[in-house]
């Protein structure tokens, strides 16, 4: 059997389509039995402990449309 140019295009072409079928399949599995650490967005401390830290002024210019939120401690 002779190998012509259009057949060894199929033939580039098939292995390079089963390439990437092999390949989004290690993808999409990597992807669904991934099992990420979970994030700790805050600590354990109390809130007061966060508004000890925050400034007791507002750090915001002074003008009519400004709302500065000050916690009472």
């Amino acid at each position: 059997m002779k190998l012509t140019e259009t057949k060894f295009e199929a033939l580039v072409l098939r292995g390079l389509f089963a390439a990437c079928i092999v390949v989004c399949g290690l993808i999409l599995t990597a992807m669904v039995t991934a099992k990420p650490t979970p994030v700790q967005l805050a600590s354990g401390g109390p809130v007061s402990a966060l508004l000890a830290s925050a400034p007791s002024s507002c750090a915001l210019p002074d003008s009519s449309d400004t709302v500065c939120i000050r916690g009472e401690g």
